[in-house]
């Protein structure tokens, strides 16, 4: 099959039978469109024409490149190529997978990075609560927070998907579905915006069932998102370095030291397995560790 052809069925694939978001299907078309153009000037053209050799040819390339490229980014490109080429072999496409023995570097372990209480609180009170943009952000930060919600799946939701009061329904990775509670800060602040901000940001727009809606009253995008956190965490003076992810982690270390049992946090997170929630255990176990080492007049 043609290479262009067979990128565009791949991706069809991924994007209606498998459902994956649009984030993760621009980053799989990333990816493969710089494969496939490496092999145009290879002068390969279908995919009959790809071997084992041309794959491993192809990451070492790669991987040899200047800068070189970061593990994490190396490994993603692996995993985009044999996706592409185990779903051909898969449906008949061709014979063969010939990534089949291609295994992606060992990433170096990173713990993720989560706020102290008192920067949290200081975070979520950066926004002004006299003035529109404020309450709206306010209403996005304690939802954030309160949740542990994805910045995805917080720009994400429907005025409707807090139709069940003190729970919301968030659409995760896969379109799958969780229910996860929403705590009285939360509510108190979005029940602000909802009534005192939303109905003003969308009459100057179209119609939209979006939650959060931006100053033209079109939905709140996820870029648009990350600039109210960092403005936050810049009003909030915070210099430790402020990601869209960390409110996420700081949910779910702050749980975890709370007493939370790991797999009620891997349900509220929306994790498929419990080995991706096991690494913010870590994270309560060095801050043990760290209290530790301050307190006891033994422990040096």
């Amino acid at each position: 099959m043609q290479l262009a052809r067979a990128l565009d069925v791949y991706l069809r694939h991924v994007t209606i039978e498998r459902g994956l978001s649009e984030h993760t299907v621009a980053a799989y078309r990333r990816d493969l469109d710089g494969y496939v153009a490496w092999l145009g000037g290879e002068g390969i053209v279908d995919t009959a024409e790809v071997t084992a050799a041309v794959v491993g040819r192809f990451v070492a390339e790669r991987a040899a490149a200047e800068p070189p490229p970061a593990a994490t980014s190396l490994a993603r490109l692996q995993s985009s190529v044999r996706g592409w080429h185990r779903f051909l072999a898969r449906e008949g496409v061709e014979a063969d997978d010939p990534s089949g023995r291609l295994r992606p570097p060992k990433a170096p372990r990173r713990l993720p990075k989560a706020l102290t209480i008192d920067q949290v609180e200081r975070l979520l009170a950066a926004p002004s609560a006299e003035e529109p943009v404020g309450i709206r952000d306010r209403a996005l930060l304690e939802l954030l927070y309160a949740t542990g919600a994805r910045v995805s799946e917080a720009v994400g939701l429907d005025v409707d998907d807090l139709a069940h009061g003190d729970v919301l329904r968030l659409r995760g990775k896969g379109s799958k579905e969780r229910i996860v509670p929403v705590g009285s800060f939360a509510r108190v602040a979005v029940d602000a915006y909802l009534t005192r901000v939303r109905p003003s940001l969308a009459a100057k727009g179209r119609a939209s069932s979006r939650l959060f809606l931006g100053l033209r009253g079109a939905p709140l995008s996820r870029q648009s998102a990350w600039l109210v956190i960092r403005s936050a965490a810049e009003r909030a003076q915070i210099t430790s370095e402020v990601s869209p992810h960390t409110l996420r982690h700081s949910f779910a270390t702050h749980l975890l030291q709370g007493g939370a049992d790991v797999r009620v946090v891997q349900e509220l997170l929306g994790h498929s397995s419990v080995a991706t929630t096991q690494i913010y255990t870590h994270v309560s176990v060095d801050t043990l560790r760290d209290i530790y080492a301050t307190s006891h007049p033994r422990a040096r």
